[in-house]
């Protein structure tokens, strides 16, 4: 590897990429038969070994490589066991608990997107049949305070964070101003039509741009300015390289606002005990034991007294993770004020007013070359669109900036960032968060240099990829945990070529381009790489216990949200235990069953949480070994763990099963050392250093309708490298969900406001474009294995891979379908009504709706 020059702030350190004691991995090439190329480990963290009956499969050859089997059921392409209680309605999600006496909450929104509020009456709500409690931010007391900031970053000078109710003025439309509990949801949603609040229309900041002009309206005016972040991270010497650069691309580039669409909104449940002094809640979220911190820390209650479940979650994506809606924290107050059950679930309107959204940002970018094609440096300075508030801190502005390098040799960059209040819905992750935004700027950026320096496009990306004897690659930079931005492992140039095989880039641009043009069809081609950073910080943990039955129960603090994560956790159990996966039962998010945890984001729940639960299960083996060696009068180590027995290495005519070693384990009678721990029990925590870096490549071919100014997607293919993968069947549907996501919001998917009051006119399915199964076509997947050396499964994430670079293939394919329009594609989503505008006036605005030339 060679070394990152001239790191501008001291939290980067140098990184020695061979230190003494470091582990190694064994890369085989499976075209010649070649062994013994040695890849270093990262030096950050001694390389575990896999689990027995791993193979570690990557390297060169690895784009021959489709679906690795690696163990018994570690590899395999199982069904999931979810699968059964979800498809046939048995599935328990927030809105189908119904404890007796359960009221119900809702929530009244400002319509205005800035506003000061003058006063508010609710005597006429209280007074209506069945109401029981209407509250407003005067009456919450110390809760009125803005919640706590869940991500501080430094760069944030003076933060502002939401209170539960608004407190003398809204920011965005749909931020909370009064809540109501009646018997049901629809007299509680009569109630909120009687509350009279009397607003004073403020100026509304809409326009990122805009809000950093001077006079201009301010979100906080306390703070005498919109900006709440201005960050910079400087790798090498940018200027100097750019100074002696042969050609310069400079581009604006434009990323949109986007809403998750989870299948099933937010929804909250809040029982109270007044006699024991607990408190249950059942949420839909990714991150439930932070919310449960959060919870005792607010109201006012230890820990140990509030219980905090994720039933089943229907989706979450990012916006159900680690953040506290208004919604968590007023529910259970009500709850406790009332001694009643109290439930509310979002709408879908409110899910678009209400919950975080993502993507919004505006970059000026450019990139330098030497003419013979040798990457230089780049340069970007960009805006996000921050919303209201920052409760989440800066995090997808520095996945977007540490993202941007993507997986080519960046030795001299300049990022800046700058975080801007607007009066728009808090901006926090959403699958991809952050780097779409990067893998348009700089996939973009190579394009047009290609162009400027009479290079194919692929041939200038191949020419500066990060190559397989690299690793680790250090980027000299700082990721959203804080840890150096290392990559760990990846063949960036066999992703490529396997995408560009597959897709049939070369006879397109030798014929294919052309003869369709001969049927007098626009198509077009596009390729683009990305690398994703996952299974990051700061740990997860895991408790793995055989029962008295012989049966595994694996508990977890990390969230499920229909990713599969029951079955996986249960097959990396049973790999190290020697057991049928369906002997093991697995609970997630609930506090109750494990208290410790982060959460299920960031692609990071295989890769941190999956190794927490093989740390656990190893050592539970570990401690039946020991048992079962003493009945069975063997050494530990030559004791065979199949199919739920213990038996000694060549002799399994004898052997123990699982409930027999239980039951040792738990001795009734018996002369005991003092160091006795009964049972066969273990919690395990996995704190990775540094993230597992993912990467891949996507390519389509794109007709485009110049009349209809609409896209048909003819073929697809993903390349992806999540390392080595726990379950193939599962990290498809990862892959093809992603894709989903991402087509939606690369050319369906956006959020429309009003050019004056800002309010939001997409906020309902009729009018915001979820691409449905018509327009999702079937996409061909293609799996290289490069194990991660840094967790001791060689896993990476693979749950926003397929969502990450569609907008920008989408783009360069309907570019490359427009090209002799001279349609130039610099913003996302695009839409037909964007497609329309971009032709129209290539063509001087001549015409309606026919734009052929």
């Amino acid at each position: 590897m060679t070394p990152q020059a001239g790191v501008s702030w001291s939290a980067a350190n140098e990184y020695n990429a061979v230190s003494a004691g470091m582990g190694q991995i064994l890369r085989n090439d499976p075209r010649d038969g070649r062994r013994g190329l040695l890849i270093p480990a990262v030096g950050i963290q001694r390389y575990e070994a896999p689990i027995e009956g791993f193979t570690i499969m990557g390297g060169e050859g690895a784009e021959s490589m489709k679906g690795v089997e690696t163990g018994r059921y570690f590899g395999k392409s199982q069904p999931r066991f979810e699968d059964a209680r979800l498809l046939t309605g048995r599935g328990r999600f927030v809105d189908d608990i119904h404890p007796p006496g359960c009221l119900h909450a809702a929530v009244l929104r400002s319509p205005h997107v800035h506003a000061k509020i003058r006063s508010i009456r609710t005597d006429a709500a209280s007074a209506l049949d069945g109401v029981r409690l209407v509250l407003t931010a005067a009456d919450l007391g110390d809760l009125a305070a803005p919640l706590p900031q869940l991500v501080p970053h430094a760069a944030i000078k003076d933060p502002r964070t939401p209170t539960p109710l608004a407190v003398g003025k809204v920011r965005y439309e749909g931020e909370p101003v009064a809540v109501v509990v009646a018997g049901d949801r629809y007299t509680a949603e009569d109630a909120l039509e009687l509350i009279e609040v009397d607003y004073e229309a403020l100026p509304p900041v809409t326009e990122v741009e805009a809000a950093l002009d001077e006079g201009g309206a301010l979100v906080h005016e306390e703070i005498g300015s919109n900006v709440a972040a201005d960050f910079l991270q400087v790798v090498g010497d940018p200027d100097g390289a750019f100074a002696g650069a042969d050609v310069v691309i400079k581009k604006r580039f434009v990323i949109d606002r986007g809403a998750s669409i989870a299948m099933e909104g937010r929804g909250v449940l809040a029982e109270w005990d007044a006699r024991d002094r607990k408190l249950k809640v059942h949420v839909s979220t990714q991150a439930p034991v932070p919310l449960r911190a959060g919870l005792a820390q607010i109201l006012g209650l230890p820990e140990h007294d509030v219980r905090l479940i994720a039933p089943d979650v229907g989706g979450g994506f990012g916006p159900k993770a680690i953040i506290f809606y208004p919604e968590e924290i007023l529910v259970p107050h009500c709850a406790m004020l009332l001694g009643s059950p109290v439930k509310w679930i979002e709408d879908r309107r409110e899910h678009f007013l209400a919950s975080t959204q993502e993507r919004a940002q505006v970059h000026q970018a450019e990139i330098a070359f030497a003419k013979d094609g040798t990457l230089l440096g780049v340069r970007d300075d960009f805006l996000l669109d921050a919303g209201a508030y920052v409760p989440y801190g800066i995090i997808v502005g520095i996945v977007t900036s540490t993202t941007l390098p993507g997986p080519y040799r960046v030795r001299n960059y300049r990022s800046r960032l700058r975080s801007v209040y607007t009066n728009r819905i808090t901006v926090t992750p959403y699958r991809g968060a952050g780097r779409p935004q990067a893998v348009f700027v700089i996939e973009r950026l190579f394009d047009e240099a290609a162009k400027a320096l009479g290079m194919d496009p692929l041939a200038l990306r191949a020419k500066n990829l990060i190559q397989p004897d690299e690793f680790p690659w250090d980027m000299g930079m700082i990721y959203q945990d804080t840890s150096d931005v290392i990559y760990d492992s990846g063949d960036y140039p066999a992703c490529q070529r396997t995408a560009v095989e597959a897709v049939g880039y070369e006879e397109f641009r030798k014929s294919g381009k052309a003869a369709y043009r001969k049927e007098g069809r626009y198509v077009g081609i596009g390729v683009a790489n990305y690398v994703e950073g996952t299974g990051i910080g700061p740990y997860e943990g895991a408790r793995v216990y055989v029962e008295p039955t012989g049966d595994v129960f694996v508990g977890t603090g990390s969230g499920a949200t229909g990713q599969g994560a029951e079955t996986t956790f249960s097959q990396i159990a049973a790999e190290a235990l020697g057991i049928d996966p369906g002997r093991i039962r697995v609970a997630t998010g609930d506090t109750d069953k494990f208290h410790w945890g982060v959460g299920n984001y960031a692609s990071r729940t295989a890769v941190v949480t999956g190794s927490a639960v093989h740390k656990a299960a190893v050592k539970v083996r570990e401690m039946m070994a020991k048992v079962a060696a003493e009945e069975l009068e063997a050494p530990p180590e030559s004791l065979v763990f199949d199919d739920g027995h213990v038996y000694v290495e060549g002799a399994p005519a004898r052997k123990l099963t699982f409930r027999d070693v239980a039951r040792l384990a738990n001795p009734l009678r018996g002369n005991l050392p003092a160091d006795f721990i009964p049972g066969l029990e273990a919690t395990e925590f996995h704190v990775p250093k540094t993230a597992a870096f993912s990467s891949g490549t996507h390519a389509a071919i794109v007709e485009v309708d110049p009349d209809r100014c609409d896209i048909k997607i003819l073929k697809y293919v993903i390349v992806h490298d999540c390392g080595n993968m726990i379950n193939p069947k599962i990290v498809d549907g990862q892959i093809k969900g992603g894709f989903a996501q991402g087509l939606g919001g690369a050319f369906y998917e956006k959020l429309v406001h009003d050019k004056q009051s800002g309010a939001l006119l997409t906020a309902s399915l009729m009018d915001y474009c979820v691409p449905t199964a018509s327009e999702v076509p079937e996409v061909e997947i293609h799996h290289l294995v490069t194990p991660s050396p840094i967790n001791p499964l060689g896993v990476k994430g693979c749950g926003e891979g397929g969502t990450i670079p569609v907008p920008t293939v989408i783009a360069q394919a309907v570019q490359d379908a427009l090209s002799e329009f001279g349609v130039e594609i610099d913003a996302v989503p695009l839409g037909p009504g964007i497609l329309h505008s971009l032709l129209r006036e290539k063509r001087g605005g001549e015409g309606e709706g026919g734009a052929r030339p």
